[in-house]
């Protein structure tokens, strides 16, 4: 079976092997007679998963004890929401401004208070990553974006604040080591680096949880999903079971810092055409703030990056066109896209700069 070259930006590639192992034991999960998407989220057999998911990213997030890890639904769409609802408990709530997500995350806190930019990237179409902020007396918090997929460009270092941090790390959780305790809640979903659609992660610190609004709907409360081990209402079992299993080959492959690598080397490989093009392809993200994720670029024209994603898809490459708001072309290399692809790809890149020059 020919499988594609996956470029695609989310739902994403997910690793090979998994999607073997799923299959596998779709029918028959854990010898029970029963395929996981059809058992009880209060069976044994779902508990143990459940568990052993939630200490898979313990061990491979180094997530310290004192912090709460939570399955939820709705994605990261909904956590805009979620995390406005329970902490914009002051006058302000801090949102840096590196893209449409940050936009879309900070449009969902006006229902919940004043919000402000602490910083932005817009006067240069987000192309890098603000090194300089304000932060105005009485703020709940800051919201970061780390890695911003329709710009192509993801944080090298995190800055410190001195109110609590909320990041949103969905298209970047478990591409490198960060450092849980530098946030006080981290969420992402899942649909990029951790498996299919269907469940967010969310890593909050216990005593920050503890300073939430209560006096909201139970299902958009975070005590709801922390006082209920995620199990308050039907969690979404399948999506969890294919992030246990994506976790699983993530510690079969060395870890956080041996993906971190893999992916440094795999968006080189992309990052070298583009640097080496002469300007036949044109970068977007500045160089220092270049996302090993979402690599971005254009070309002369729009309908000569037409041509160049038609004729990409001919020869198995998908996802490679830009997101729709902007356009241009885009690599999505997240954690399961093999390095094979990565040279693939490049290789194309070559051979269609030397034909269309």
């Amino acid at each position: 079976m020919k499988r594609a070259y996956n470029f695609n930006a989310g739902p994403s590639a997910m690793p090979l092997e998994v999607l073997l192992e799923a299959q596998e034991e779709f029918l028959n999960y854990q010898n029970t007679g029963m395929s996981i998407i059809e058992m009880s989220h209060r069976s044994s057999e779902y508990a143990a998963l459940h568990a052993e998911t939630k200490q898979l990213l313990r061990e491979l997030m180094e997530i310290p004890e004192d912090y709460e890890i939570m399955f939820i639904q709705g994605g990261g769409s909904t956590q805009f929401l979620m995390t406005a609802a329970n902490f914009h408990t002051k006058k302000y709530a801090a949102y840096v401004n590196t893209g449409v997500w940050a936009k879309k995350a900070m449009a969902e806190g006006k229902f919940y208070g004043e919000v402000y930019e602490a910083a932005s990237s817009a006067d240069k179409n987000h192309s890098y990553i603000p090194q300089e902020f304000t932060l105005r007396p009485d703020t709940s918090y800051v919201h970061l974006t780390a890695n911003n997929t329709i710009y192509g460009t993801e944080y090298k270092d995190f800055p410190k604040f001195d109110v609590p941090v909320i990041c949103d790390m969905s298209s970047d959780i478990l591409s490198r080591k960060v450092n849980v305790k530098d946030f006080d809640l981290i969420y992402a979903g899942a649909q990029k680096n951790l498996g299919p659609a269907g469940v967010v992660i969310v890593i909050a610190k216990k005593s920050f949880l503890a300073t939430a609004r209560e006096e909201l709907p139970t299902m958009l409360k975070y005590s709801t999903f922390a006082n209920n081990d995620s199990l308050y209402n039907t969690p979404p079992v399948f999506a969890i079971y294919m992030v246990n299993k994506t976790l699983h080959w993530i510690k079969k492959q060395g870890g956080v810092n041996a993906i971190a690598k893999n992916n440094a080397a795999k968006a080189k490989l992309i990052y070298d055409v583009i640097d080496n093009s002469n300007g036949f392809y044109k970068g977007h993200a500045a160089p220092e703030a270049r996302s090993n994720m979402n690599i971005t670029f254009n070309l002369a024209t729009p309908e000569m990056e037409k041509d160049f994603v038609a004729k990409g898809k001919a020869a198995g490459f998908v996802g490679i066109g830009g997101h729709r708001l902007v356009g241009g072309c885009r690599a999505s290399a997240y954690n399961a896209v093999p390095l094979e692809a990565c040279k693939a790809l490049a290789e194309f890149m070559e051979e269609y700069m030397k034909e269309n020059k």
